[in-house]
């Protein structure tokens, strides 16, 4: 597993063995950056993510690599969080990213209390956890950390479909690729 573009371009990045760690593999990844900057390497610029569920912080370290401002990770795995701590030291990075050890359950109310906002959710817990998908997007519909310029993007297996909408928040494409599946939601103006 290693960074696919920006300022860590191929830089290595570890995983754990032994825990339900299923990185998003880096050719996934690769298309999921390659449909938010749509051509523009600058369409990250200076922006604020949560990557929610965050097991190696690959989806987070990438979008730091291309520039974006600030990345909340969010992991409940004491091992994992560390992972994710360990890699970004790995590649120098001292600031730009908070790493909170707590479910997301938790986690989301205290970002709303710290007034964070976010252009890009990130949200990819074990496959087999169906149900975190659905209360997270549910929270999420609900949130004001999602606003009306935010993007929420669900990795997935590509034979569960997490849902088309949650209140205002919609699914308005789904890109599958192997065995996994990318689900972008936006809130739909009233």
């Amino acid at each position: 597993m290693r960074v696919i573009a920006g300022m860590y371009r191929s830089r290595p990045l570890a995983s754990l063995h032994g825990l339900d760690l299923r990185p998003t593999a880096d050719r996934l990844r690769e298309t999921l950056f390659n449909v938010l900057t749509a051509g523009n390497p600058a369409a990250l610029a200076g922006t604020v993510w949560l990557d929610l569920y965050a097991g190696t912080g690959a989806v987070g370290i990438e979008a730091l690599s291309r520039g974006a401002g600030k990345v909340y990770f969010v992991e409940s795995s004491a091992r994992a969080a560390d992972l994710v701590q360990a890699n970004l030291r790995s590649l120098g990075m001292k600031t730009g990213f908070e790493v909170m050890k707590r479910d997301v359950a938790s986690a989301l109310p205290r970002l709303e209390t710290l007034g964070a906002s976010a252009e890009f959710i990130f949200l990819d817990p074990p496959y087999g956890l169906e149900k975190e998908y659905h209360q997270t997007l549910r929270s999420l519909a609900q949130s004001r950390l999602v606003t009306a310029n935010s993007l929420v993007i669900a990795e997935h297996d590509k034979r569960f479909d997490p849902g088309e909408e949650f209140g205002l928040l919609r699914r308005y494409r789904k890109l599958v690729q192997g065995d996994a599946g990318l689900s972008f939601y936006s809130l739909v103006a009233l």
